[in-house]
């Protein structure tokens, strides 16, 4: 009798009982192959199998983790670690092994979705001789096991690899493929999520997250693979993969410096500006300081949380977008007196801030806000001296994701500059300036390779004549970039220019929040709201899909006594940008009411979230501003019509869910 024959008995029994997926069943049989797997593999589902643990089989085994449009990610660590998993001695997490199952982030999945990579990359063309992809990886558990086994995995396919000799961020990822000219990208890493997640992002030649027609290509690809071909052995000895030199990190570091318009802003508040810095235990502690520091500033950082940690020991989450994440800046700012916090996930794409307010109290920003002061400083200044006029305005923009505020909009429209739209998820901000880069190449006769070596003030002269300057973009989720050397959110560029900012601010006897209130007083009050309900593993899954589809098939026609006028389907619906380009069908609902709200509902692309997008606006009377009471009153009226749209709408969802 086979040793596994009782496991799969077991199995069947607890299919017939309901208690596991046919799913489940169905990949746990492939994994109980002594052939393929080690010991310890068989091992642990055989302890999850024996100690009746079936919510933690289905959630590993439902389903193979699948290549989105972006990449993989799930979990590294279980909720139940297995003896196996702890090699019989457990300790402090993370235990020696990954989580084994085909749902979750292990050696298994990132040797499968490397091999359908380099698969792909080989169809495609490669740039040069051989595949060249390039790996970074950020603080959390089994980073960097994942990159140099997806690095080897390259190697002994033939192709060439090289990575970072330690954790980097995911922007400089995206500058390093564009910078060695690299065929591909990858970088291991789950954002800000929990610390028992990781996952595999790709980046494609251009330095973005991949898009179609790759994204299909390279989805195809992976599928292809079977499960033999990731756990046979390579014949011979696999060559090493390559480490990037450091002059990489020292060009990217230009580049964030060249995002600076007014130096002399920065040197003059230097002795009076101080700023408060935390890199939440991950990748930002390795260029923000020496960067802020090398404009001069007066730096305080948060010593517990600049040492890498993938456990976060210090946050209940390492979320720049959660106030819990920057409690111990904002103490120490207290301390301090200083004026400015900045805070920045573990792969350093996102950056949240407080700011001191004008009753001397942190006050968190939104990612609107944030991003909304970002781009309108940027604008003010170029218009200010110059570089932007009426002659070159119309080839310059801002860019923003279709669920980011709309003072974006009016702010755009003040200054008479484009800013299309784009769906969720800042791969789409990176293909938009992947067109403008084509068109720039095409009408100036520069090739790619002079392009991408070319000082970005020339670079700017090229789009400003023959295509689109990037001014700002990003995305209500703390994301934000500019400039195109980089084709993702760059929380690294984030801070220097917040700093800016904050420096010109207060060089003006203004708070932030007075630079702020400014904007609203002139193009008016506008306020979002992001409702977010958690539905974790193969049950929450199978509910998100329930709510999404039933809102689907019957939409609410009045909330709050308000008639909703107008919905919007981005699944269904053609949709095209300012630009007249065709957006990618998504799940995408939009709901406006008929006092000119709206809201958005869409099942998040990278944790197990349904997330509701609320929308609220006052403006002053033609020709007008607000007073300062004016804007006060705006703002109380907002917020609690906000509050109350959210409750009506997370009740409605719970009652979809339980249909």
């Amino acid at each position: 009798m086979n040793s596994m024959d009782p496991i799969q008995k077991k199995l069947q029994e607890a299919q017939l009982g309901g208690l596991i997926l046919a799913s489940t069943r169905e990949n746990v049989r492939m994994w109980l192959n002594p052939d393929l797997f080690e010991p310890w593999v068989l091992k642990s589902i055989a302890q999850l199998v024996e100690g009746e643990h079936w919510s933690e089989l289905n959630d590993r085994f439902y389903k193979t983790l699948s290549f989105g449009t972006g990449g993989l990610r799930g979990r590294t660590v279980g909720n139940v670690v297995t003896d196996a998993e702890w090699e019989g001695k457990p300790a402090s997490p993370p235990p020696p092994h990954p989580a084994v199952g085909s749902n979750c982030m292990n050696d298994f999945n990132v040797r499968r979705v490397t091999m359908g990579l380099v698969a792909y990359i080989r169809q495609a063309g490669p740039i040069g001789p051989k595949p060249h992809v390039i790996f970074a990886h950020d603080t959390r558990y089994f980073s960097r096991h994942f990159a140099e086994l997806a690095a080897r995995t390259v190697i002994e396919l033939g192709g060439l690899a090289r990575l970072f000799d330690s954790e980097r961020s995911t922007p400089e990822l995206s500058f390093a493929v564009r910078h060695q000219n690299a065929d591909a990208g990858v970088v291991i890493t789950a954002s800000h999520n929990p610390p028992y997640d990781n996952g595999f992002k790709a980046y494609y030649a251009d330095g973005a997250q991949v898009v179609e027609p790759h994204a299909s290509g390279i989805i195809g690809k992976v599928h292809a693979v079977s499960i033999e071909d990731v756990c046979r052995k390579p014949a011979g000895v696999v060559e090493n993969f390559q480490i990037l030199p450091a002059e990489v990190d020292r060009a990217y570091k230009e580049r964030l410096l060249s995002l600076v318009l007014e130096p002399e802003i920065l040197k003059k508040e230097s002795g009076r500006l101080k700023v408060v810095y935390s890199a939440l235990h991950g990748t930002g502690a390795k260029m923000v300081p020496q960067v802020l520091e090398e404009l001069g500033l007066e730096l305080i950082t948060v010593p517990e949380q600049m040492r890498p940690d993938g456990r976060f020991p210090t946050v209940q989450s390492p979320n720049p977008e959660n106030a819990e994440a920057l409690a111990l800046s904002i103490q120490l700012a207290d301390r301090e007196r200083a004026d400015v916090v900045l805070a920045t996930d573990p792969d350093a794409d996102r950056m949240g801030v407080a700011v001191r307010n004008e009753q001397g109290k942190m006050e968190l920003l939104t990612g609107n806000q944030i991003g909304s002061l970002l781009g309108h400083y940027r604008l003010e200044r170029f218009f200010e001296h110059g570089v932007l006029n009426d002659k070159n305005r119309e080839h310059a923009c801002l860019i923003k994701t279709v669920v980011t505020t709309d003072l974006q909009k009016s702010i755009a429209q003040k200054f008479h500059v484009a800013i299309p739209e784009t769906l969720t998820g800042f791969k789409y901000i990176g293909a938009k300036l992947c067109h403008y880069e084509e068109k720039t190449l095409k009408e100036s006769g520069v090739s790619w390779q002079e392009y991408r070596a070319l000082s970005e003030p020339r670079k700017r002269e090229l789009q400003l004549k023959h295509g689109c300057y990037y001014v700002f973009g990003g995305e209500e989720s703390y994301g934000y970039s500019a400039a195109d050397y980089c084709r993702d959110k760059d929380a690294n560029a984030a801070c220097v220019m917040f700093a800016e900012l904050a420096a010109f601010a207060k060089s003006h006897g203004q708070t932030v929040i007075d630079y702020l209130n400014g904007i609203y007083a002139e193009l008016g009050y506008y306020q979002e709201k992001l409702g977010q309900l958690v539905f974790e593993g193969a049950d929450g899954a199978a509910k998100i899909q329930k709510i999404l589809q039933s809102i689907q098939a019957n939409p609410p026609k009045e909330i709050l006594g308000l008639k909703v006028s107008r919905i919007q389907n981005y699944a269904k619906e053609d949709i095209r940008d300012m630009e007249g380009e065709l957006l990618p069908k998504e799940l995408l609902i939009f709901m406006e009411l008929s006092n000119g709200a709206r809201f958005a509902v869409r099942g998040s692309g990278t944790e197990p979230k349904i997330k509701y997008y609320m929308f609220a606006h006052e403006k002053p009377a033609a020709g007008k501003i607000f007073t300062k009471l004016e804007l006060s009153a705006a703002k109380t009226r907002i917020s609690s019509f906000l509050g109350s749209l959210w409750n009506t709408i997370e009740k409605d969802a719970h009652v979809r869910a339980e249909k």
